[in-house]
């Protein structure tokens, strides 16, 4: 049973690592991966930190991978501490039912419906702002507005899918221990604060080493979906700026250099993110 789920691993992730070796060519399609290649060693690297967008672009990418993990921690977990309050439980499934439908739509449909609702003309945003006297808003395509979006949208797609996994910790936390808080008269905010919050520890711990690694992933299909030319000074992410380099322009070495630095980078990072989680929290993975 477990021999599909390998051969896919080793197709699609293991094997299109033997292609890392055109960083480090001056790759010529013609010749073939197996071809008579031009090695060039680190020149790729250099090419792409003389560029004068690279260190704009590792900061887009930066900002807004940081805001999303902080956010995507925060609002899940405050949401899912308000729901399980509720005691009518219809309404607690509907509401469930509710914030998580749009984790299964795409970014190719959300993307449509963003562009509709934020066009600073027709958009149903904007003429809401302007009922209280509030001038449109260009919101994918004002530099300033554009990430605040990114992480917005980003936050009302995926912040239902971890309030499941919040509120399941949450249900693992042994009722005996409110009866007693409230015996000592403990309201609902410090049963919440000295009970509930220390029940879900291990749980966030793991969600928060686990964002971590995607640190210097800002969500690709998001940004491609709902960027333009005009927001590139504060939108464009690694993921996007390699598509252009490497699928537009044709650089293919460069692109293979610069997502291999990321790979780096992101190893590096998910390894210092396990040590903190077993070093100050006592959490294993393995």
């Amino acid at each position: 049973m477990v021999i599909p789920g390998v051969l896919l691993v080793l197709i699609f992730s293991y094997g299109p690592m033997l292609g890392i070796v055109i960083a480090f060519q001056n790759f010529i399609p013609a010749k073939g991966l197996l071809g008579d290649q031009e090695w060039i060693g680190l020149d790729n690297f250099l090419y792409v930190l003389e560029l004068p967008n690279a260190f704009r672009v590792l900061w887009n990418t930066l900002y807004i991978a940081i805001l999303k993990i902080i956010f995507g921690l925060i609002v899940p977990i405050a949401v899912a501490i308000l729901i399980n309050e509720v005691r009518v439980m219809s309404l607690k499934r509907t509401i469930q039912t509710t914030i998580y439908l749009p984790h299964f739509l795409s970014w190719v449909i959300l993307g449509g419906i963003l562009i509709d609702i934020l066009s600073p003309s027709e958009g149903i945003v904007n003429m809401m702002l302007g009922w209280v006297g509030i001038e449109p808003i260009f919101f994918l395509g004002n530099n300033s507005w554009f990430p605040i979006t990114l992480v917005g949208s980003d936050i009302w797609k995926e912040f239902g899918f971890g309030t499941i996994v919040y509120l399941a910790a949450i249900t693992g936390i042994n009722p005996e221990l409110y009866e007693a808080a409230r015996i000592d008269g403990a309201n609902r905010w410090k049963q919440t604060l000295h009970i509930t919050l220390p029940g879900m520890r291990m749980v966030i711990v793991l969600m928060a080493v686990l964002s971590l690694g995607n640190i210097l992933n800002a969500g690709f299909e998001q940004v491609f979906n709902l960027y333009s030319p005009q927001v590139y000074e504060s939108g464009d992410i690694i993921d996007t700026f390699v598509y252009r380099i490497g699928l537009m322009e044709a650089q293919y070495g460069v692109a293979a250099a610069v997502g291999l630095f990321k790979s780096v980078v992101s190893c590096i990072l998910v390894s210092l993110a396990y040590y903190l989680a077993y070093r100050f929290a006592d959490y294993r993975i393995f």
